[in-house]
């Protein structure tokens, strides 16, 4: 296996592509006037990168997973994350390429809220799959990145170019929202399977053993990334993972309680709960009595 490539510096990426460094911490550029990537690399990112694919291309690879890019094809990929690249010996590059460090939008709106743009943690098969119109406008955006640079840099240079940019991530997460309906078979699919898993979950003897079931054992067994998992279950169900996790262990809990023989603490501890006194904080949270007190009521 290959060594993997350390890249904290934009100018690092842009001399492995032979290209100028024209900004420190912002480059963009066509991928068919650079040098192709080296077969079977590996690169640990330190800032952002965006890459939209032209035609077939390579396979890229993160973690366990691979995705063979078509036309039309956005990627993203945040700072930490590891990417191994496995090119055709005559592989043609394509498409665009943005990069942008994280120093670079600090202190403004696009930094303070990048935590909404959850698609930069999502899987490689997660990608984001543009229609031709869809298409033009993020060309639009990256041309716009492009112009400025070209020119000299000036005390509006920065502000132009996060405004720019935040138009842009704007864009895709209403491309991902698109994208999320357009697939609504395929999401409500995952949606059942996922309440099927909640059962199970509880049927069987996993929340006494592994304890209060997280967002990430589920996406992970419906073979998801944890942030793409909960975007999707908010966009179809109008509530959070959490939230639903949250939902169907207060039911089961009212459930249990009408069992008169078991005490409070031992539903507790069958529901995964370590301590029973965060059992009653979570159920009178969500239904404004304590779990002593509900079992009085009823």
């Amino acid at each position: 296996m290959e060594p993997i490539i350390k890249l904290e510096r934009i100018s690092q990426y842009n001399a492995i592509k032979d290209i100028e460094t024209r900004h420190p911490l912002i480059s963009i550029f066509d991928n068919s006037k650079t040098k192709a990537l080296a077969n079977q690399s590996r690169f640990h990112f330190g800032f952002y990168a965006i890459f939209l694919k032209a035609g077939k291309c390579g396979e890229l690879r993160y973690g366990r997973n691979s995705y063979d890019y078509d036309e039309g094809t956005l990627v993203f990929v945040a700072p930490g994350q590891v990417i191994e690249v496995n090119n055709q010996d005559d592989y043609q590059p394509s498409g665009f390429t943005l990069l942008f460090h994280p120093d670079l939008i600090k202190g403004s709106s696009l930094g303070k809220n990048r935590s909404q743009y959850s698609f930069f943690s999502y899987s490689w098969f997660e990608a984001l799959h543009l229609s031709l119109k869809e298409q033009q406008i993020i060309k639009d955006l990256f041309g716009k990145l492009e112009q400025e640079l070209s020119q000299s840099i000036d005390k509006h240079s920065k502000s132009i170019i996060v405004n720019t940019l935040e138009l842009l991530l704007n864009y895709c997460v209403r491309f991902y929202d698109r994208q999320f309906i357009s697939r609504e078979n395929i999401n409500i699919d995952i949606l059942s399977k996922f309440e099927k898993l909640l059962d199970d979950y509880f049927k069987g003897e996993e929340s006494g053993v592994l304890g209060l079931p997280t967002v990430g054992y589920f996406a992970e067994c419906l073979h998801l990334s944890p942030n793409y998992f909960g975007d999707l279950i908010k966009k179809e169900s109008g509530k959070s993972a959490q939230e639903q996790l949250q939902l169907k262990l207060i039911d089961l809990a009212k459930e249990r309680l009408f069992d008169t023989e078991k005490s409070i603490s031992q539903i507790a501890f069958e529901l995964g709960f370590k301590y029973p006194q965060h059992f009653n904080r979570m159920f009178k949270k969500g239904t404004g009595a304590t779990p002593k007190e509900y079992r009085m009521l009823n």
